[in-house]
């Protein structure tokens, strides 16, 4: 965190969970999280980075986080895990559906293990990550879901089908949860980031002729990175926000 960000007294000591935590944006949006001292739970693939991540935020002096090695497409892992949370540390009050994977592919190469894959990677964990928590958050007093959709299929990008079909079902999936939570003070958002300057990104996807796109396309100049999108996610998760549910919330540098 810079010293000029906003920071949220209801965070400290909130049991949050985050997906795909481990890199990218949800590598920022755990640092984030434990810097206001929150108890961070975050799952992922990849153990190695994962393990780097909560290494750093413990040399920090910031509230240490839990890793949960997990494949996301296992339900019922991810179920346990999220019921492990609730047992060990109460009840989860924010949950970050965070994780995807945007690999290009082009619909003549599209099969449908393939197309099944991609919705089980970027959609259907989120599903059923708002199942499971749910009934921690209405059993404690209400809570929020923030996830993470794309401006990719606002601005129709033709190189990744399935990531752009999942991301935008991630929008009905925000706004049909939250008119059924609502009742029960769950509150549910989407964030939709632009072109976010990850590694993952900068190794494989920004060119030359990428930069000139963002130039020419962005209304700001300046260059998206992960903290832009956890700052909103932390306002998300936080009470400041408690009247805010059933939107979208685009961090693109005007875009679109």
């Amino acid at each position: 965190m810079q010293p000029a960000d906003a920071t949220y007294p209801s965070l400290k000591d909130r049991v949050v969970f985050v997906t795909g935590g481990g890199s990218g944006i949800g590598e920022s949006i755990v640092e984030h999280f434990c810097a206001e001292g929150a108890r961070v739970t975050f799952v992922d693939l990849h153990a190695a980075p994962a393990e780097a991540l909560v290494g750093r935020i413990r040399e920090r002096g910031h509230t240490v986080p839990r890793f949960i090695q997990l494949d996301l497409k296992d339900i019922a892992s991810l179920q346990a895990a999220i019921a492990r949370v609730g047992a060990e540390d109460g009840p989860i009050k924010a949950l970050v559906n965070n994780a995807g994977n945007d690999d290009r592919h082009r619909l003549e190469d599209l099969t449908v293990d393939y197309w099944d894959d991609r919705m089980a990677v970027n959609l259907r964990h989120q599903v059923f990550a708002a199942q499971a928590v749910r009934p921690q958050m209405r059993d404690s007093g209400g809570g929020s879901i923030v996830n993470l959709g794309s401006i990719t299929w606002m601005v129709g990008d033709g190189d990744c089908i399935a990531y752009v079909t999942a991301k935008s079902a991630i929008n009905g999936l925000t706004r049909g949860l939250a008119r059924e939570l609502g009742p029960e003070r769950i509150r549910v958002n989407c964030v939709m980031p632009g072109w976010i300057m990850t590694k993952r990104q900068l190794d494989l996807w920004v060119t030359p002729e990428g930069n000139r796109q963002i130039d020419e396309r962005q209304c700001l100049a300046d260059r998206l990175y992960p903290p832009d999108i956890a700052r909103m996610v932390l306002f998300l998760a936080a009470d400041d926000s408690r009247m805010c549910t059933s939107q979208n919330y685009i961090v693109d540098g005007g875009w679109v």
